[in-house]
């Protein structure tokens, strides 16, 4: 079986070196994509005998995956595994996500940080996680509990039939979206990370930010009743007790009270206007679906 191990890489310089001097013990494929890096990350890994995709700038976490995806798809890989290249994920665990895929177990394994809990992961970081995969949860219909994980392994029906496009970091929502529309099984195994000091080199804040727009993004796509839908039902709700408020207010004093006429207008207007643009989408999609 032909097996792959895929580094997104960015400035890492400083642990590239001994992660693939690792990996080649055991495995001769390494792919490590250099997204535009300012240091000697490609020279290195090249040296090393990695097969190395440069992008001339940095184009995001996303557009490493989808070179990954599409030089696996090349090769004619069967299994891809994407490990993280700042030193986080422990080499030991890789055959632990491979087995369910070799096993037919699975098209799609990811290793999660919360089903154990061994990791010693910062607060802000589990609670922005968590807050994450609830949303992924909410847009694939899934029950993961580590939807941003970068520890993944794919077969080779995964790596031929989804073509990553997000090029922030909502490329791991986009994947499992698009493997649930594919019905294809998707498993989590336990791994540990090892956190020695801020090895991250994704600002939080912008890496949360950037998941969640992504997210929403596909929620709105996917599931537009939902994601528009239940709003605006909520809106026009709004707007009919504040309409009939006001309606009362006049009937019994003959006078308009201003803000809750304004409110009242207000949530009728974007309540029809949100479950039209659900209907809309969702005649859209489901047009789309049956062309294709």
């Amino acid at each position: 079986m032909n097996i792959a191990i895929g580094i997104p890489a960015f400035n890492e310089e400083k642990s590239i070196a001994s992660i693939i001097l690792r990996l080649k013990k055991k495995y001769e494929t390494i792919i490590v994509c250099d997204d535009g890096s300012a240091d000697l990350t490609g020279s290195i890994a090249k040296e090393l005998g990695a097969i190395v995709i440069t992008h001339k700038k940095n184009i995001g976490y996303g557009a490493a995956i989808r070179s990954i995806f599409l030089k696996s798809r090349e090769l004619e890989i069967d299994i891809l595994v994407t490990f993280d290249a700042d030193g986080q994920h422990r080499i030991e665990d890789i055959d632990s996500m491979i087995k369910p895929i070799q096993e037919d177990k699975a098209e799609i394994v990811i290793g999660s940080r919360f089903i154990q809990n061994n990791s010693e992961i910062p607060k802000y970081r589990k609670v922005g996680i968590k807050t994450i995969t609830g949303l992924t949860n909410v847009a694939t219909g899934l029950n993961v509990s580590d939807a941003q994980s970068g520890f993944r392994s794919y077969n080779k029906k995964v790596l031929e039939n989804i073509n990553p496009s997000d090029f922030g970091m909502g490329i791991s929502t986009e994947i499992l979206i698009k493997a649930k529309k594919m019905n294809y099984r998707i498993i989590e195994i336990p791994i540990v990370i090892l956190y020695e000091g801020d090895t991250s080199t994704h600002n939080p804040i912008s890496h949360g930010t950037s998941v969640i727009l992504s997210t929403m993004k596909y929620v709105s796509i996917e599931r537009p009743l939902l994601f528009y839908g239940i709003p605006g039902l909520i809106l026009f709700g709004i707007g009919i007790f504040f309409t009939v408020w006001t309606l009362q207010i006049f009937s019994e004093s003959r006078q308009i009270i201003t803000n809750i006429a304004l409110i009242g207008m207000g949530g009728l207007i974007l309540g029809a206007l949100f479950i039209m643009t659900a209907i809309i989408l969702y005649s859209t999609v489901s047009v789309v679906r049956e062309k294709n």
